[in-house]
C-alpha cells in the first residue's frame, strides 16, 4: 500500500521559476516507485501574496492535474507563514518543504524518502556549498549559526536550510504547539527531537529571479530568531553593569593617583567620554528590552499567522 507524500513550495513572485519547477518535481515524483518506495505524492503550492502572474499559473497547473493544489494568500505573510500553512494543509504521511527557484533541487526528494522508509522522522538538509549566495552572504550566515549556538541552549546545525523533512507525527505537533506569531521553523524542526538524520546538498543557482531577502530582512530574521531562542541578550545588563564599575573603579584610582602627583585633574574629557559610554549602553539594553517587548506584544495580540483567499484542489476543513 503506498503512501502519500506531500511537497511543500513556497511561491513569492516566481512566475519564471514555477514551469521549470513543476516539470523537474513531477518528473522525480513519477519515479518514486523505480527507487523501490511505494509513494505517491501531491504538490502543494502555496502562493504568498505574489503581485506577478504567479497565481495564473499555480491555477492551470492545479485545472491540469489533480495532484497540484494551491493555498493562496491574501496577501503577503512571509515564508515562515507559507511553511506553516503547508504543513496545516497538508496531508501525506511526510512532508517536505522545499523552495520554488530550483536551489533546492527535487532529485533529493529519493533519498529523503528513503530515510523515511528507514524510520527518521526529521531530515534536515544541510547546504555545502552556495555558490549563488556570494561571499558576504555566506561568511554572514556561518557568523549567525556560530552566535546563536554561543548563545542559545539549543544547538543548530550549521547551513541547515528551509529544505526539509518531517513526519505525519512531527507535523501534528508543529501544527498544534508552535503557532508563535515571530518563529524560526527551521531551527523548531531541528531541536523536536526524535529521530532525525542530515543529509548534505549543494544548493542550485537559481532558475530565474532573485532572493526575496535583502539584507534589511536578512538582519531583522536573524534579531528575531536569537530573541526567540536564547534571555542572554536581557542578561547584558548585569555583565554591562559589571564592566561600567569595573571602568569606574579605574577612572576612580587615575583620579587619585594624578591628584597626588599634579593636583586635582581638570577631568572635562573624562566626563564626556564616561557620560556618553555609560548613556550608549543604557540605550543598546533599553532597545533589546523594548525587542522582547515586542515580540510579547505580538504574541498578546493573537493575529493570524497568516489569512487565506482561495484554494485549489483542497477541501476546506
Amino acid at each position: 500500500m503506498s503512501r502519500t507524500v506531500s511537497v511543500v513550495v513556497s511561491v513569492y513572485n516566481e512566475e519564471q521559476a514555477l514551469p521549470e519547477f513543476y516539470r523537474e518535481s513531477v518528473r522525480v515524483l513519477s519515479q518514486l516507485n523505480n527507487h523501490g518506495s511505494a509513494w505517491d505524492y501531491e504538490l502543494l503550492f502555496v502562493n504568498d501574496g505574489s503581485r506577478d502572474k504567479s497565481l495564473d499559473i499555480l491555477e492551470e497547473l492545479a485545472k491540469q492535474d489533480s495532484r497540484v493544489k494551491v493555498v493562496s494568500f491574501s496577501r503577503n505573510f512571509g515564508h515562515e507563514a507559507a511553511m506553516i500553512a503547508g504543513l496545516d494543509y497538508s496531508s501525506g504521511e511526510a512532508v517536505i518543504c522545499m523552495d520554488s527557484d530550483l536551489q533546492h533541487p527535487p532529485e533529493c526528494i529519493p533519498e529523503i524518502l528513503k530515510k523515511m522508509d528507514e524510520g527518521y522522522e526529521v531530515i534536515n538538509m544541510v547546504r555545502t556549498k552556495n555558490r549563488s549566495a556570494g561571499i558576504l552572504k555566506n561568511v554572514t550566515s556561518s557568523g549567525f549559526y556560530w552566535f546563536i549556538n554561543a548563545v542559545s541552549d539549543v544547538k543548530f546545525e550549521a547551513n541547515a536550510s528551509d529544505f526539509f523533512a518531517v513526519s505525519r507525527r512531527v507535523t501534528e505537533i508543529l501544527k498544534k504547539s508552535y503557532r508563535e506569531k515571530v518563529r524560526f521553523l527551521r531551527g523548531y524542526v531541528q531541536n523536536l527531537g526524535f529521530r532525525k538524520v542530515n543529509l548534505e546538498y549543494e544548493a542550485r543557482e537559481r532558475v530565474a529571479g532573485k532572493s526575496k531577502y535583502s539584507l534589511k530582512k536578512l538582519f531583522q530574521f536573524a534579531v528575531n530568531t536569537i530573541l526567540c531562542f536564547s534571555n542572554m541578550p536581557l542578561k547584558l545588563g548585569i555583565y554591562a553593569g559589571l564592566c561600567s564599575g569595573g571602568l569606574g573603579l579605574v577612572v576612580m584610582f587615575y583620579t587619585v593617583y594624578t591628584w597626588t602627583k599634579i593636583g586635582a585633574p581638570p577631568g572635562y574629557a573624562t566626563i564626556v567620554v564616561l557620560i556618553c559610554f555609560m548613556f550608549s549602553v543604557l540605550f543598546f539594553l533599553v532597545g533589546i528590552i523594548g525587542e522582547y517587548i515586542a515580540i510579547l506584544f505580538n504574541e498578546l495580540k493573537d493575529r493570524p499567522v497568516y489569512i487565506v483567499e482561495k484554494l485549489e484542489n483542497i477541501q476546506e476543513s
